[in-house]
């Protein structure tokens, strides 16, 4: 029995898992979006997919003829990965365009993340899995990498694949 100068400590407000999966269109984008649902729905977690976009260097060119181009290129990059993944999206999918450069933007989101979901190697130029490399080395949460089917194209999770997951 607890009395008023013995109270046991309230528990602390349970939370859910957060779920960012990295999607730039790529055939390792879709397998992850693939992974994250084999991940979260057991643990009936939501999964926020996310697209990134940002100006290319030389902006001022487009600042005079426009930006949202850039923006409507990556929701349409999204939306056709989401179809290539699930044919339509589950209900505890959510699609989310940030404007920003990937690796900083899911960095600092991995400080609110349970975990992050990114294919081993996108569309990026400079260094191929740049912004992979950059999350498993500096993420607040853990991340996990998946690679895209051998064939070069994103196939379905597969039964071994999904019970390797932890």
């Amino acid at each position: 029995m607890a009395t008023a100068g013995n109270q046991e400590p309230s528990a602390a407000p349970e939370r859910r898992p957060r779920i960012i999966v990295a999607v730039d269109g790529s055939d390792a984008s879709v397998a992850a979006l693939r992974v994250a649902r084999a991940v979260a729905e057991p643990l009936g977690a939501p999964v926020e997919a996310w697209a990134c976009w940002d100006v290319p260097a030389g902006y001022g060119v487009y600042l005079a003829v426009g930006i949202e181009g850039f923006k409507y290129a990556a929701e349409q990059v999204l939306g056709q990965a989401i179809q290539d993944a699930f044919g339509e999206a589950p209900p505890f999918v959510h699609t989310r365009i940030v404007r920003g450069k990937p690796g900083p933007v899911l960095l600092d989101a991995s400080r609110t993340a349970s975990l992050l979901i990114v294919g081993r190697r996108g569309h990026g130029s400079f260094v191929l899995g740049s912004v992979s490399s950059t999350l498993v080395s500096h993420a607040h949460c853990p991340v996990l990498v998946v690679h895209a089917a051998e064939s070069g194209r994103a196939g379905e999770v597969s039964r071994t694949d999904a019970t390797a997951l932890p």
